[in-house]
């Protein structure tokens, strides 16, 4: 059953605390929000920051592709000085599944890192955030912030806290030898058959998902041929849509989590 989303939000503009933050905002019940920073652009016009959330275990926020009953996180720059682009580095996340639903979330304190863009001189970030926040009830909750993006010291604390949010963040694979060899569709079934090149990648912790985060994929189901794992595709579409697009698959080893992205071919069998 899909929990119940509030029509509300809080919001408030206020001036950074210290160099590297921005001040606590309360945009729930026991939730609240605040922008770090590393204080640092480096040479190539980058610079991380961390959209922290304080809330409790049991409270959740969401993945790039939430689930069915999610609300993506929305960033909007506009009004920033000196930005030229920004990107989420999303932390891998936990597959939350009952008989109603199926979410990719964060519980507890979370850092989501963003790598931003920016021009020389003295960039300033004006960010207005909109996420989903759940627990009993789902609530749309929003905050701004503005926070310098160049400081004379980094904030070196700040800074630790949000690479350490960005170790959970899959990146791609790039050893010679593939983890995962091909993606094709099951005939007749609303399924992708997925060829494991890697025994030691865990089966269950595979995630799919398109760019645009449709449709949703399920859980992973271990196939009884040996280094196959089929993912159902969830959702009323037609799954031969799904031929000849990109699916980037995530997943955990030993040394993290890592990603790679492959082409749907034809049905097996065809």
């Amino acid at each position: 059953m899909r929990l119940p989303i509030l029509l509300g939000s809080f919001a408030a503009l206020l001036s950074p605390a210290f160099a590297g933050e921005t001040p606590w905002q309360e945009i729930a019940p026991g939730v609240q929000l605040r922008l770090i920073s590393t204080g640092l652009v480096k040479s190539d016009g980058t610079t991380l920051l961390g959209l922290e959330i304080d809330m409790p275990e049991t409270t959740k926020t969401y993945w790039r592709v939430p689930g069915d009953t999610g609300l993506p996180l929305e960033l909007d720059f506009t009004g920033s000085t000196g930005v030229l682009d920004h990107e989420v580095l999303w932390p891998y996340p936990t597959r939350q599944e009952t008989e109603d639903y199926l979410d990719y979330v964060y519980f507890g304190p979370t850092i989501l890192p963003v790598e931003v863009t920016v021009e020389p001189g003295n960039p300033v970030a004006e960010i207005s955030a909109m996420l989903g926040v759940c627990s009993d009830i789902c609530l749309p909750a929003q905050a701004n912030f503005t926070l310098p993006l160049s400081e004379a010291e980094p904030d070196r604390p700040n800074g630790l806290r949000v690479k350490q949010a960005l170790a959970d963040a899959p990146i791609a694979w790039g050893e010679a030898e593939q983890p995962i060899d091909d993606i094709a569709l099951v005939p007749n079934e609303a399924m992708l058959a997925i060829h494991m090149g890697d025994d030691s990648i865990d089966p269950a912790s595979l995630i799919a998902a398109t760019a645009s985060g449709e449709p949703l994929f399920g859980t992973p189901q271990k196939s009884p041929e040996p280094n196959l794992v089929l993912i159902p595709i969830l959702g009323k579409g037609d799954p031969a849509e799904l031929q000849n697009q990109d699916v980037q698959l995530t997943f955990m080893t030993d040394m993290g989590a890592f990603e790679v992205t492959r082409r749907v071919q034809a049905s097996v069998g065809d």
